[in-house]
């Protein structure tokens, strides 16, 4: 089983600049996902770059690569009861990540594969580990990332 985008969009909130997930190449539902992220240097974190910087200079920020591999975790978290209101229904927050490391730079031109296993799923809780590959070599290892689901009702101010 696998997803195009307009699938991956009924599953998450996010939307340009910050969608970053192209494709989920596999799936089995409740246990694991691997998805694709193609990064290009038409993305917003590259646009300051100036004609001098050294090619080490447009890694993709660690940050960028810890969310678009979270967000394919959310596509599983979410792929029997998609919910992509944020106003409405379940609200999918991330709880917290530990041992995450990161085994090269990635630079634009680089497909990232994310592997994501759900390893236990606790009613509104959830913990996912796995990796990043790039032409199948490690770019990234995730020992775990929590996330939860909350009601949005609850999260928005009273009043």
């Amino acid at each position: 089983m696998s997803a195009a985008q307009a699938e991956i969009r009924q599953r998450l909130p996010h939307r340009y600049p910050m969608l970053l997930v192209d494709r989920v190449t596999a799936v089995t539902p409740g246990r694991s996902l691997t998805a694709l992220k193609a990064v290009t240097c038409n993305e917003p974190w590259y646009a300051g770059l100036g004609p001098d910087t050294p090619e080490e200079g447009y890694g993709c920020p660690q940050t960028v690569l810890v969310e678009s591999w979270c967000q394919a975790a959310g596509v599983l978290a979410t792929w029997d009861d998609p919910n992509p209101d944020v106003l409405d229904g379940q609200v999918m927050l991330f709880g917290g990540m530990t041992k995450v490391v990161f085994h090269r730079t990635v630079l634009p031109g680089d497909v990232l594969e994310h592997h994501v296993t759900l390893s236990r799923s606790l009613e509104d809780t959830v913990m996912f580990e796995g990796h990043s590959l790039v032409n199948g070599e490690p770019v990234m290892t995730v020992d775990r990332i929590v996330m939860a689901f909350r009601p949005a009702g609850v999260l928005r101010p009273a009043g």
